[in-house]
């Protein structure tokens, strides 16, 4: 699918992402962003979030820490991005949790023209079906997607991509990335990555860059950016030591990102098309 070439983009190009992101793993993000060759603002202020925007090359929206003013700010910049043509990814962190959770995440589909969508099993599922457990911002073991169930969340995510006319991209033990006609389902991994905070904040972040950079074909972009980070979280796993732990891996996910090889991405990428 040529994996190589869309990684390689983002290190050309360089595009400039702008984040509405979470306290929590705001610094990740950057980060991450830094690590695979493009460039983090980090901005929420509602007064100017039109004119960050409009600078950047893609606008990622997560709602971790949602508050009133972040929600002015994605809104402003959001709709900013849709009039300048920047692809918005949106990350419903939390949805299902509370009842303004819930509401901005229903807002921002029906106003704001969406490239990806990027959310565990739980958040997907409760969006675009209705359905889906709660448990905080991680995903429910209830909605866990196995290798048997993988033809019926391909089915309701391509119409969930059809309702929405964005990307979906579902992490979880198996990730899928689907648009309206095709699906990609994607073996890369580590069990390691569930126990850190922010892996899903750093792909969201990631998934912008790529998007940005390759603006013509966004399902490839977002497949090879979920590859990249489940391949990233395998290289870091064998970097480990036995005395290290959950914080040591997540500096070497982060540094494996950096020094991720396109060739290597190619060669190691395990999926299937459904």
């Amino acid at each position: 699918m040529g994996f190589a070439s869309i990684a390689s983009q983002v290190r050309k190009r360089r595009p400039l992402v702008h984040n509405i992101t979470n306290y929590v793993t705001v610094n990740d993000c950057a980060n991450i962003l830094i690590a695979c060759g493009a460039s983090p603002l980090m901005s929420d202020e509602p007064e100017e979030a039109e004119q960050i925007t409009s600078i950047c090359n893609a606008l990622n929206i997560n709602m971790g820490t949602l508050n009133k003013r972040t929600i002015e700010a994605m809104f402003k910049a959001g709709k900013q991005s849709n009039a300048l043509n920047h692809p918005v990814i949106f990350d419903p962190v939390g949805v299902g949790a509370s009842d303004l959770r819930n509401k901005t995440a229903s807002d921002i589909i029906s106003q704001i023209k969406l490239a990806a969508i990027k959310g565990n099993a739980s958040e997907i599922k409760r969006m675009a079906v209705g359905q889906g457990y709660c448990s905080g911002v991680d995903a429910s073991v209830f909605d866990t997607i196995t290798y048997k169930g993988l033809d019926n969340a391909v089915e309701w995510m391509k119409a969930f991509s059809q309702k929405t006319g964005a990307v979906i991209a579902m992490t979880g033990a198996i990730d899928i990335v689907a648009d309206e006609t095709r699906a990609m389902c994607i073996f890369n991994g580590h069990k390691l990555m569930s126990d850190i905070s922010g892996t899903g904040c750093m792909l969201s972040a990631m998934t912008a860059a790529f998007v940005a950079a390759n603006p013509s074909t966004p399902f490839e972009a977002v497949c090879t950016a979920v590859i990249t980070m489940g391949l990233a979280g395998e290289m870091a796993a064998n970097y480990m030591r036995s005395f290290e732990g959950n914080m040591q891996y997540r500096a070497y996910l982060i540094d494996s990102i950096y020094n991720m090889d396109p060739n290597a991405l190619e060669q190691n990428a395990r999926y299937e098309m459904r």
